[in-house]
C-alpha cells in the first residue's frame, strides 16, 4: 500500500505497508449488487480498503486472481463480487467496460419498454 504525497509540483509515493500474495486468504467485495468501491482483504488480519472506483476494485481483484493462477495456484476466495465482471471470458470484461455496461442497461431498458407497450388480452 502506498501513500500519495504532493508537495508543490512534485508527486511522491511512500510505501506504507507490504503484503505477500501467498498470505492473502480472501478478498471480500462487501456488496456485489451496489456500486461500492470498498472491500476487505483478509490476511492474518482484515484490512478495510477503498478503491478509486468500483471498476478499479474489480480490476484489482481480477489482477490478484490472475497473479494467483499464474504463480501460486492456491485456492483464493473472492466473495461478494459479481462473477460477470470478474471473469475475463465474459463479454462485459473487455477494456471498454463502461460502454458495454451502458449497452447492457440500454438493452434491458428497451426490453422493459417493449414489454410495457404490449397490450394485455
Amino acid at each position: 500500500m502506498v501513500k500519495h504525497l504532493r508537495a508543490d509540483r512534485e508527486e511522491k509515493y511512500e510505501i506504507v505497508e507490504k503484503w505477500f500474495l501467498k498470505d492473502l486468504e480472501m478478498i471480500d467485495g462487501k456488496e456485489a449488487d451496489t456500486d461500492n468501491p470498498c472491500f476487505d482483504m483478509h490476511f492474518h488480519k482484515v484490512y478495510n480498503l477503498e478503491a478509486y472506483s468500483c471498476a478499479s476494485k474489480y480490476t484489482f481483484a481480477r489482477t490478484l486472481n490472475k497473479l494467483n493462477e499464474m504463480y501460486l495456484k492456491k485456492d483464493l476466495k473472492i466473495v461478494n463480487f459479481d462473477d460477470t465482471y470478474l471473469n475475463d471470458d465474459s463479454i462485459w470484461s473487455s477494456n471498454n467496460r463502461d460502454c458495454l455496461v451502458l449497452m447492457r442497461i440500454c438493452f434491458y431498458a428497451s426490453n422493459l419498454l417493449c414489454l410495457s407497450l404490449c397490450p394485455l388480452s
